[in-house]
């Protein structure tokens, strides 16, 4: 097993072979209620599961990433989704600034979390307002024009000795500062 599936994957002994679970369109999902998480450039697959699963705690309806410079649904995304690799739409996206726009034409708020600075995010603020919060890769960031085409930039406040969170965790604390309730 080890041989096959690699030496750091923890099969307990069974392998399954899957075909990947087919994506709802965008279409389908700007029709069901609640927020989107755009995730641009997130390449470790342990974060991106991590997000997935803290999106289907706050009631997200999809996570959207690239085509490319992006994780596949492999066993490392499944293992820290922790199953929401099978509730959460993962949707793939060729140019995430068009993506952005087309959220924008369907009437929602594109927030971008940003360590470097903005306004400081605050859910009761988005109340009555559907959102898409945006989240860049670890160090970098969201590239330029990912920022350039977000409605808005926020941080989260942070009180320690640390500047910035990991991006699982920081999508963790702007979900629920989003979905919180005044």
């Amino acid at each position: 097993m080890d041989q096959l599936l690699g030496r750091d994957i923890v099969h307990q002994g069974v392998a399954l072979l899957a075909d990947p679970l087919a994506p709802p369109s965008l279409q389908s999902v700007l029709e069901k209620e609640g927020p989107l998480v755009v995730l641009d450039q997130v390449t470790d697959p342990r974060n991106v599961g991590a997000i997935m699963r803290t999106a289907a705690a706050f009631g997200a309806v999809a996570v959207i990433t690239q085509d490319r410079n992006a994780p596949e649904e492999n066993g490392a995304l499944a293992k820290a989704a922790s199953g929401a690799l099978e509730t959460m739409p993962l949707l793939r996206a060729v140019n995430i600034a068009r993506t952005l726009i087309a959220l924008k034409a369907a009437d929602i708020w594109c927030v971008g979390l940003d360590a470097a600075g903005g306004t400081v995010l605050s859910g009761p603020s988005f109340a009555g307002r559907r959102v898409a919060l945006v989240l860049g890769a670890e160090g970098d960031g969201m590239r330029r024009l990912t920022k350039e085409t977000c409605d808005e930039i926020a941080v989260l406040t942070i009180k320690g000795v640390v500047e910035s969170l990991n991006v699982s965790a920081a999508a963790a604390v702007a979900l629920y500062e989003l979905t919180r309730k005044p």
